[in-house]
């Protein structure tokens, strides 16, 4: 595809992230009655109302859930299919398109953390056939990539992967796993606090948008 000579690089890059935050603002509203149903079922599992199996798979959310642990609150709103997408930090060879989920992440932890590829934050999210995690992430706002996320502050970050462009197609549902961590602290030999041993806890599915060259 032949870009139009009066769109500069900036402009594209503003296109992309604005059509992004455009179509986002059409989030449904049913997540909050989703909210209401996971924490009927958390509250029943406190009581010892869920089968024991609840503690090996992990749960299903509905859609626009927010699934919560001691690290992080994540709400995946989003799945888009895109040509190219090198503003928020991720880059495509021949026979590649970038596949973007758009979620709202908030830091329930007391210090700040990293979203950046290898990161916990970026280990929090498993695609179903996708082997490796994700290549970039970018602020939605402003198109920051690899931004930290301050605690209660709640941001939308665009998490991104290079894949193979007849990976997944339009109007697909794409299951996407999220993930919890295990805080260590460390002794002796090492020191600090850190977030790993990721272990899949919810999984939700989202319906693939094809915005093709996001212009």
């Amino acid at each position: 595809m032949v870009t139009p000579p009066d769109q500069s690089p900036v402009t594209r890059a503003r296109t992309r992230f604005g059509w992004l935050r455009a179509a986002s603002d059409r989030v449904p509203t049913r997540w909050f009655a989703a909210i209401g149903t996971g924490l009927f079922l958390a509250a029943t599992a406190a009581f010892g109302g869920l089968a024991t199996a609840a503690e090996h798979e992990p749960a299903v959310l509905a859609d626009g859930a927010t699934h919560r642990n001691d690290q992080l609150s994540i709400r995946v709103e989003r799945a888009v299919l895109i040509d190219e997408f090198p503003d928020a930090g991720v880059y495509v060879e021949d026979g590649e398109r970038v596949l973007a989920l758009v979620v709202t992440v908030e830091n329930e932890w007391t210090q700040p953390l990293p979203t950046s590829p290898g990161t916990s934050v970026a280990k929090s999210f498993t695609i179903e056939g996708l082997s490796a995690g994700p290549d970039s992430t970018a602020r939605l706002d402003d198109a920051t990539v690899g931004p930290w996320l301050q605690p209660g502050v709640p941001a939308q970050i665009v998490v991104t992967w290079a894949v193979d462009a007849d990976r997944f197609d339009a109007d697909q549902k794409l299951t996407v796993t999220l993930n919890d961590l295990t805080l260590y602290t460390g002794s002796f030999v090492t020191s600090g606090q850190w977030w790993t041993d990721p272990v899949p806890a919810a999984t939700t599915t989202v319906v693939i948008e094809d915005v093709g060259a996001g212009a």
